[in-house]
């Protein structure tokens, strides 16, 4: 027992010294743990006389309870340490000006299309929305792609769980076209529209999307003829793309909704790429068939119609080769387009 105080004097001076609470711990088993100095005191009372255990287990107890006390006392300062060079190193000055919210930006795909839109809106042409769930007769009939013709397999198609009025079944559009039919349906010609927006196909890959956007053109009157389509589609082009000097050719096609029937290629890249051909849209006079679907005399009323991708403008535009990235959502890649 004579050595209590020599050990409660070598644990504070320890406790005092110890900057890390792991460190603490450990010291804590040397003098209060199962092994410890304190506790082989206490198994050490059995062989005092009766008359001396009482109060050596008694000055034992005292040393223990100081020993704790001193602990949690050091824990404590050791915690608020932690705490205080916590806040020193992240600190903030509240005199600095605040951060403001990061400003949003247009996708590239939604300036494209008000590209789009503001090039034909110059030379007089209307913008038409319709609904992206679709009848089959606008988006198969009434373009002359009548039921159970092989045309429709061009086109993979998503059919909904819904039928209309007539009891046939409906489906997301799978291009704008419809909107010829719905715009001639409420407008007097001529009829000079374009109808941007979503469409949808069962096809994904790094040049298409499930969904994509497409942008429908119709020019309807008593006197349009093929050359106006190559006139207005070639001037689009060659103002989209900011360059006179872009060639621009019409190579014959099939359409079921015009007759005849063009796809549309430019001419694009550089180095031993240049003077490639890419196909940009498809295009053709309007089928008679169709003219009468929109209520009007073939006989009488004659013009053209194009469809391009929205997307395929805007990766030539930006030079973009994957098209996924318009969906994946990257800000790396969306803040490319200030």
């Amino acid at each position: 027992m004579d050595n209590l105080e020599k050990i409660v004097s070598a644990a504070l001076e320890q406790f005092s010294r110890i900057h890390g609470a792991a460190e603490l711990e450990q010291a804590k088993a040397r003098f209060l743990g199962k092994a410890g100095a304190l506790s082989d005191l206490l198994k050490g009372l059995g062989k005092l006389p009766a008359e001396e255990r009482r109060e050596a287990g008694s000055r034992i107890n005292a040393a223990k309870d100081r020993l704790e006390a001193a602990l949690a006392e050091r824990r404590e300062a050791l915690a608020r340490a932690q705490l205080d060079a916590r806040l020193a190193q992240e600190a903030v000055d509240v005199t600095l000006p605040g951060r403001g919210a990061g400003r949003g930006r247009l996708h590239p795909l939604t300036r494209t299309q008000d590209r789009i839109e503001a090039i034909f809106r110059s030379i007089g042409f209307d913008i038409a929305d319709g609904p992206e769930i679709e009848t089959d007769w606008y988006n198969f009939t009434a373009l002359n792609n009548p039921e159970n013709h092989p045309a429709r397999s061009m086109q993979d198609t998503f059919y909904v769980d819904q039928k209309d009025a007539s009891g046939r079944p409906l489906l997301l559009r799978t291009h704008t076209s419809p909107m010829q039919v719905r715009y001639a349906r409420m407008h007097e010609p001529p009829l000079k529209v374009i109808a941007p927006g979503r469409t949808y196909r069962v096809d994904s890959d790094a040049t298409h999307s499930p969904m994509f956007h497409q942008v429908e053109g119709l020019w309807v009157d008593e006197d349009i003829s093929f050359a106006d389509l190559k006139g207005v589609y070639t001037d689009f082009l060659r103002r989209f793309f900011e360059t006179e000097e872009l060639e621009v050719r019409f190579r014959p096609s099939f359409f079921p909704f015009t007759e005849p029937s063009v796809e549309i290629d430019m001419a694009f890249g550089a180095g031993p790429n240049q003077n490639q051909w890419l196909e940009i849209s498809g295009a053709g006079q309007v089928h008679p068939a169709v003219i009468r679907n929109f209520g009007l005399d073939p006989e009488q009323y004659i013009g053209f119609a194009f469809g391009s991708g929205i997307e395929r403008l805007a990766m030539l535009r930006y030079g973009i080769h994957d098209l996924r990235l318009f969906y994946d959502g990257d800000l790396r890649f969306l803040q490319q387009f200030p």
